[in-house]
């Protein structure tokens, strides 16, 4: 008896952005926030409204696969 590799059918495909709408919605506003304030200096509003949305991004990618246990 010969045995040969069966190549799967079934491929696995990993996602390259949170698939949680508020994971997603969180991520497009923090690159937005970054884009609008690139090379110039960040307010203390502006570095307090990042650091919210980072929040809620780590609280949205919670419990889908993400690896994230806690945001430094």
């Amino acid at each position: 008896m010969v045995l040969t590799h069966r190549l799967s059918t079934h491929t696995t495909t990993f996602p390259t952005q949170p698939t949680h709408p508020s994971a997603v919605e969180a991520n497009e506003a923090i690159r937005a926030l970054v884009d609008s304030r690139k090379g110039l200096e960040w307010t203390p509003v502006e570095v307090a409204a990042y650091e919210v949305l980072l929040i809620e991004w780590a609280t949205a990618t919670q419990g889908i696969g993400s690896g994230v246990i806690e945001a430094a």
